[in-house]
């Protein structure tokens, strides 16, 4: 990797504080398009930019798309360093991407969801963990990293990492900190062997994976017999379209979910407007 790179690097992990695997992105983009280049990427023009998107035309549009982001962002971080004085990506027309309604959960199939069988502490610890990230509408990367500090049982909050190091203060209900309090209690103290700080941890005490909170999901939604393809942020959607539906702000649904962009958050006003239309059709009394 050349220096310039290095530094890109270093400026987004530790000025942008973005993530490990969004730095690794950025850099796997750059890295491909020099590879392709054979030469410097600050040495390209809109030509060359242009050729190498018809050399990746087979790709999906957001991957087309990102990579023409991650271009854009490291040449326009070069113009400030005054390394370039211009930026070949703005001449470039991003692909049109298809918008996706996410997808989400009834309260009827959330019920089922959250009706976890407990045989065990790591049962309750699922239930838990299901109803924690439909409650409070995180993402499973900040759900993993909680620690115990992290909860407030009086104030009845979870204080919440999220992108770009931010803290967040989520407000939770007596149900889930009823189910949260139950586990601390009583089930989390069975399965923390290595007495770690982290709220949810596996069956050899260590802080629980990504991997095996999708692999709960799948299991209960299978056993429930709840058809969509189920992942933790179609919990999240669920919490967000659940609050919009029964009347809540968008402006507080986007700081209850962290988006730095209101933009982002009006996505559930299209899914709560194809309900309100599907609604009137099935119900209204027509002649």
């Amino acid at each position: 990797m050349n220096e310039n790179l290095e530094n890109y690097r270093n400026y987004l992990k530790y000025e942008r504080n973005y993530s490990d695997n969004t730095v690794n992105a950025y850099i796997n983009d750059l890295t491909k398009y020099e590879e392709y280049l054979k030469k410097d990427i600050l040495k390209s023009s809109a030509d060359d930019l242009e050729k190498y998107l018809k050399h990746i035309k087979n790709l999906q549009s957001t991957t087309i798309a990102h990579k023409i982001t991650s271009i854009k962002s490291y040449f326009n971080y070069n113009i400030k360093r005054g390394i370039v004085k211009n930026n070949p990506a703005n001449k470039v027309s991003r692909p049109k991407l298809a918008k996706h309604l996410p997808d989400y959960l009834t309260e009827e199939e959330t019920n089922k969801l959250l009706d976890v069988e407990i045989k065990s502490p790591y049962d309750f610890r699922n239930k838990t963990i299901l109803e924690l990230l439909y409650s409070s509408g995180i993402r499973i990367s900040e759900l993993v990293n909680i620690k115990t500090p992290n909860y407030d049982s009086e104030e009845c909050i979870i204080r919440i990492m999220g992108k770009g190091s931010k803290e967040r203060i989520i407000p939770l209900g007596d149900y889930a900190i009823n189910i949260i309090n139950e586990y601390m209690e009583n089930y989390r103290p069975l399965i923390n062997k290595k007495h770690t700080d982290y709220i949810f941890i596996n069956n050899r005490g260590d802080k629980i994976s990504r991997q095996f909170i999708f692999k709960v999901i799948k299991k209960e939604a299978l056993k429930k017999g709840i058809k969509k393809d189920i992942s933790p942020h179609t919990l999240r959607h669920t919490f967000a379209t659940h609050l919009l539906k029964n009347g809540a702000d968008l402006r507080i649904i986007q700081e209850l979910l962290g988006h730095e962009n209101i933009s982002t958050t009006q996505i559930y006003t299209h899914v709560t407007n194809n309900k309100l239309k599907s609604d009137y059709n099935a119900y209204f009394p027509k002649d």
